[in-house]
């Protein structure tokens, strides 16, 4: 499935990849894109359809390339447009797709665009980027706050103005209410669409338009200490504005022009504001992420009303996607632990919609402690000692128990755990139990199975740490049963019928096995049944 079509990315799966952390090809310690290159056939035998590649423009790397300094170049750190060239066509060959990340909502802060921005407040592209007068008391213009701490204007000497950032003052934010801006990045998208790349994951898409008129964001009254220092206030202004989804149908238009493309947007919202994303008739982004994965409390009950309340949510048409993993959030081996992650996986990979894995977690990566002398994060040093760091997600990737793990042959950018001679994929590829065996056999199931690629979602009642639902589509159906508990439990629920056949445990070990009504679940275990009729 997932070969093409306009509507390729319902059906495929998309892997993560941070490219300074897959594979370093130079011997500097850091990943590159030749690096990519020499593991797509692993990527390949995963049984992905799409990768999404971390930026890989030119930077300053403030913010590890979330920092832009032109929108239509490599960064020399990962290579070449050679070597773009190169993997983007090799990814073609195989089968796979290829995804950028744009991140249109601020540039570096050496761009050229900002660069001139700031040179004068009567450069042509001074309404580039959103700059404001001083408060009456000469303070910052309003009582915003930057997401890596602190407050989100940053005062310029030789103007006498205010310029915001709602991430790092490297990263001033740009003015898409300005229709040369959105113009210039719309350009930057074709020249990518033009190579051949099959769609963008957009960065914060919501923060695009701020309030027009700048107004103090609110308090808010549920903070708790020791949280972010910018989750004080609610982003009411500084987010989310209505004007936002007509820049986000035009981006699709943009997509839209050339055949099979998709937009991707990042989105935390709550579930009500996210749906809005998807666009008037679905004009929007085709998949506006759904993060509720990312921070529930791991329990049947708490999974199954996300579940609910997000299919019920939907707008007519819309297609669902799940997250386990990103490079911004703790591993999902550290949130559940290493047993649940198993459990974890049948469940991405046998809900209804699209899944997105992050590199790594196929092989059950935990989050990493970085000691102080290793942080790289900015958000971890502007914010210190409060759990914001990303570091320990962004690991490079355990490929074998050389001393880089098969990653480099220096140092990494980043520490290895000290488990990945142990935990890495040339071990894990050997045992047939392994969760990297199960990644396979569960992506292989879901590509074999109509009901579990485009099949509905149907709950059924369950207590305790049990979570069961069907899935059926074109006269085929699943039963997935995932207990969540350490304990082991006895599930006699109707659903489970005389003759039910399991097509696969998490333990890798009870394929082709008959039921007799009763299902007999170990603790942590999950598993996919297939019933004798519908």
């Amino acid at each position: 499935m997932a070969q093409g079509g306009d509507n390729w990315w319902r059906d495929g799966i998309f892997y993560q990849i941070y490219p300074r952390s897959f594979q370093d090809s130079d011997g500097d310690g850091v990943g590159d894109l030749a690096g990519i290159l020499r593991r797509l056939p692993y990527v390949k035998s995963l049984g992905v359809d799409a990768i999404w590649l971390s930026p890989i423009f030119p930077s300053p790397m403030a913010d590890f390339g979330y920092d832009i300094s032109d929108y239509t170049g490599i960064d020399p750190l990962f290579g070449t447009m050679a070597d773009f060239d190169a993997l983007l066509a090799a990814a073609h060959e195989t089968g796979l797709k290829l995804i950028l990340d744009l991140v249109p909502n601020h540039t570096s802060s050496q761009h050229p665009w900002f660069v001139e921005s700031r040179s004068s407040r009567d450069n042509p592209k001074r309404d580039w980027y959103v700059w404001r007068d001083p408060a009456a008391d000469g303070g910052v213009p309003n009582n915003w706050l930057s997401e890596f701490g602190g407050s989100a204007w940053q005062f310029d000497e030789t103007t006498g103005q205010y310029y915001y950032h709602a991430f790092l003052a490297e990263q001033p934010d740009l003015n898409w209410r300005n229709p040369d801006v959105r113009a210039a990045i719309y350009d930057a998208m074709r020249f990518w669409l033009e190579k051949g790349v099959d769609g963008f994951r957009v960065d914060v898409i919501w923060h695009l338009i701020k309030d027009a008129e700048f107004r103090d964001n609110p308090p808010n009254p549920h903070y708790v200490e020791g949280r972010p220092p910018n989750e004080r206030i609610l982003t009411q202004y500084s987010t989310d504005q209505p004007e936002v989804h007509d820049v986000i149908a035009e981006m699709r238009r943009v997509t839209d022009a050339y055949r099979d493309r998709v937009l991707i947007g990042e989105i935390y919202l709550p579930l009500h504001r996210l749906m809005a994303y998807y666009g008037n008739d679905l004009t929007g982004a085709q998949m506006p992420f759904n993060f509720a994965l990312l921070s529930t409390f791991w329990s049947a009950r708490s999974i199954e009303t996300i579940v609910e309340d997000y299919e019920k949510a939907l707008p007519k048409g819309a297609w669902p996607n799940w997250v386990l993993g990103n490079h911004d959030r703790p591993r999902v081996a550290s949130r559940v632990g290493p047993e649940q992650a198993r459990v974890a996986a049948m469940l991405l990979l046998t809900l209804r919609g699209t899944p997105t894995l992050y590199y790594g977690d196929e092989i059950g990566m935990h989050q990493l402690a970085i000691s102080p002398e290793d942080v790289r994060d900015p958000f971890e040093k502007n914010v210190p000692g409060i759990g914001v760091g990303r570091d320990g997600c962004r690991t490079p990737m355990q490929w074998d128990a050389s001393p880089a793990s098969g990653f480099s042959g220096v140092r990494p950018w980043l520490p290895l755990p000290e488990d990945h001679i142990r935990e890495n994929v040339a071990d894990l590829e050997a045992d047939s139990r392994s969760i990297l065996s199960l990644y396979k056999r569960l992506i292989a199931l879901r590509k074999a199975s109509p009901a579990l690629v485009e099949g509905d979602y149907h709950p059924i009642a369950a207590q305790g740490d049990l979570l069961v639902y069907r899935r059926e589509a074109e006269g085929t159906a699943i039963i997935v049963v995932l207990n969540l508990g350490p304990d082991p439990i006895a599930v006699t629920t109707s659903a489970i019928r005389f003759n039910s056949e399991i097509l696969l445990s998490t333990f890798l070990d009870r394929e082709g096995e008959r039921l007799e009504g009763v299902l007999d679940l170990r603790g942590n275990e999950g598993v996919v049944v297939m019933p004798p009729y519908i």
